[in-house]
């Protein structure tokens, strides 16, 4: 299992990639709750999709009209 370094890719409010991510926490059409490398990472938007899936390289990608990336605890 190779995992990439945490890092965000965000093109145009509307692509996102994220790599170094350990699990999927919840997925809905509004809100993303991925745990990262770096801890909680939740994205909030509207029409949210799922691009792309792979844990075992811990790399997710989303699409739709992203309007927050929240990091916590």
């Amino acid at each position: 299992m190779v995992q990439e370094e945490h890092a965000l890719r965000l093109v145009g409010r509307a692509d996102l990639t994220v790599t170094g991510v350990t699990e999927v926490s919840r997925f809905e059409e509004d809100a993303v709750l991925l745990q990262t490398d770096l801890g909680e990472l939740t994205i909030q938007g509207e029409s949210l999709q799922l691009k792309e899936l792979s844990l075992d390289g811990g790399r997710v990608a989303v699409s739709g009209n992203i309007s927050a990336l929240i990091y916590g605890g």
